[in-house]
């Protein structure tokens, strides 16, 4: 059984980056990382990575901060509050709305990612041709991790 509030990254990936928490996408992914982050338990995943950081500057949290909050032991409702209340940029629900479309629906960016994300997409899924976003790409990424067939 996965015990969400300590997650094992060396065991099973975080939740998908396309839940959503408040209607933030990637915040219940990024909780499973910071989470388990603190607990020494991460495995290959990073705290902040990139895409954390996509989210920290669009709230305006830093991500030291977000790691003392979820040291706290707080619940995804509670982070979910302890974020709005901590947001440095305040954002109504119609921008979060537009912003999480935006980052689930992302490519890779510049032609050197483009060149990166082809390669790990014929290294963990030959011949797949539906593999077109960051979330997709991620998705890919953590079922292979785990003895998944791309």
């Amino acid at each position: 059984m996965i015990n969400f509030s300590a997650p094992d990254l060396t065991q099973h990936p975080p939740r998908s980056p396309r839940v959503r928490l408040g209607g933030f996408v990637h915040l219940p992914r990024l909780l499973d990382k910071a989470r388990a982050f603190v607990a020494g338990k991460h495995g290959a995943y990073t705290y902040p990575c990139p895409m954390d950081e996509r989210l920290f500057a669009f709230v305006g949290v830093s991500a030291d901060a977000f790691l003392d909050a979820v040291r706290s032991g707080k619940s995804d409702t509670q982070m979910l509050a302890w974020l709005r209340e901590n947001m440095s940029i305040p954002r109504a629900p119609h921008e979060i709305l537009a912003w999480s479309e935006w980052l689930q629906d992302m490519a890779p960016g510049d032609p050197r990612r483009h060149g990166n994300f082809a390669t790990e997409i014929e290294r963990m899924a030959p011949g797949r041709e539906d593999i077109v976003t960051t979330f997709d790409r991620l998705e890919l990424d953590d079922f292979t991790s785990f003895g998944g067939q791309g």
